[in-house]
């Protein structure tokens, strides 16, 4: 089971003397969250404490206490702790529940010589937000934006896969003005005419996904799942289990996130393929050359040009030498620029946001003072192009970042590197010459 990144952690404190329908109380939250498919769960007994009754309650030899303080902890995805918690809060009588966010660093099992070998339900995330075929669109895209999910799969009664829904889905099918991470960038007036529009079109689930979907087995190898979504440019796969039915959910950043957990700590050694033989891939080899670039200067006409040159929404802000000082990216564009200017920028964008590259617009943005040093996300995080991938692997988990600027030995701008060129690298040759 994959967990990394921003979690919660429910803590909770009981008696030892607490029951839940003749059982230890403790003991029947840990069936409960077992049951449930929680990540896992600690109990820890206290030596000494009060709570609410104000009774103090100690485990001297003096005064040996039969209601010590009971702590259980509990961490997981925050999509699995708002569903469990409302039972979790019925089942404590008496006690303190809190609640806050963590950032896990390391959840797993141990480390393998073949990470692509394990099965992807090993790796995959299983609490998944689902909607069926006859969910309105307005609330679909409402959920998505709430949950801050980027795609969500739709099944039917039976739990089995239809279709699923996208950013792209939504840009194309839904007439949404931006992506969904920008949404909240749109003035409100903006974002309430949308759902108005959407509520006017009355549309469905079936009318905005895309069908037939392609899926993963629970039980089939990593490498799978990784040749799958080279081959067909996909960022994610709903698994399904052996009735073909929901199981849950793996991504490219799950994956990446699992190979770099195997890999060895020291930069130094020798790249080495999950099998353990040396493998061939250089940063040389996996970035592209063709990056748009910016000088700092640059006006926001200059930029979106740029932006609409190459279909991945970015372009490198370079100095008079071609060192990387930061990067543009369409949301960049939209969180920065002057507000007269982004009904036109959304215009200009439309294109880009929906995953195609169109001819520019037949007009020309209105002049503004902001310039690309203005407008860009710096400092730059780049790569040395002699540096091995998994050094770029671990940067980017690091950082959250998609694409790294790949530098030579001056420090000067020759490629980008981006996440699913690094998938890309961990097939084998037959698989990776076939994608």
């Amino acid at each position: 089971m994959q967990l990394q990144g921003k979690a919660l952690r429910v803590i909770i404190y009981i008696g030892e003397s607490d029951h839940y329908q003749g059982k230890a109380l403790h003991m029947a939250l840990l069936h409960f969250l077992k049951q449930e498919g929680a990540s896992g769960a600690t109990v820890v007994r206290g030596l000494a404490g009060f709570g609410a009754h104000s009774r103090i309650h100690t485990a001297s030899i003096v005064d040996l206490s039969t209601d010590l303080p009971i702590r259980l902890e509990w961490v997981d995805e925050p999509a699995l702790v708002e569903r469990l918690l409302p039972q979790i809060r019925q089942m404590v009588d008496a006690g303190l529940i809190t609640v806050d966010e963590v950032n896990v660093v390391q959840y797993a099992p141990g480390r393998r010589p073949d990470p692509l070998a394990q099965p992807v339900q090993d790796v995959m995330r299983r609490e998944v937000v689902t909607v069926t075929p006859d969910t309105p669109a307005v609330e679909i895209v409402t959920l998505l934006l709430q949950k801050g999910y980027r795609s969500l799969p739709v099944v039917d009664g039976d739990g089995r896969i239809q279709g699923i829904i996208t950013d792209g889905d939504l840009l194309r099918r839904a007439g949404l003005q931006a992506r969904l991470d920008l949404q909240p960038e749109l003035a409100d007036a903006d974002w309430q005419r949308q759902l108005a529009d959407l509520r006017d079109q009355g549309g469905t689930a079936v009318d905005l996904m895309t069908s037939p979907v392609h899926t993963i087995a629970a039980a089939d190898p990593l490498q799978q799942a990784v040749a799958l979504m080279t081959a067909h440019h996909l960022k994610r796969l709903p698994v399904v289990d052996g009735h073909g039915r929901l199981a849950g959910w793996i991504s490219r950043v799950d994956i990446l996130r699992a190979i770099e957990y195997h890999q060895p700590a020291a930069e130094t050694e020798p790249e080495r393929s999950p099998t353990g033989a040396p493998r061939g891939a250089t940063i040389a080899e996996l970035m592209y050359r063709d990056v748009p670039t910016v000088t700092p200067q640059a006006t926001l006409e200059e930029i979106v040009l740029a932006l609409e040159q190459d279909h991945r929404r970015r372009a490198v802000v370079v100095d008079s030498e071609r060192r990387p000082l930061g990067l543009i990216t369409d949301g960049d564009l939209l969180r920065r620029v002057p507000e007269a200017a982004r009904p036109g920028l959304r215009q200009r964008l439309r294109g880009l946001l929906g995953g195609t590259v169109t001819p520019p617009a037949p007009f020309v943005l209105p002049e503004a003072t902001a310039t690309a040093a203005d407008l860009m996300s710096a400092p730059a995080i780049t790569i040395p192009v002699t540096a091995v991938p998994t050094a770029a692997l671990r940067l980017m988990l690091q950082h959250g970042i998609k694409r790294l600027p790949v530098v030579d030995g001056d420090g000067r701008l020759v490629g980008l590197l981006g996440r699913g060129s690094l998938l890309h690298a961990l097939l084998p040759p037959a698989h990776a010459e076939a994608a």
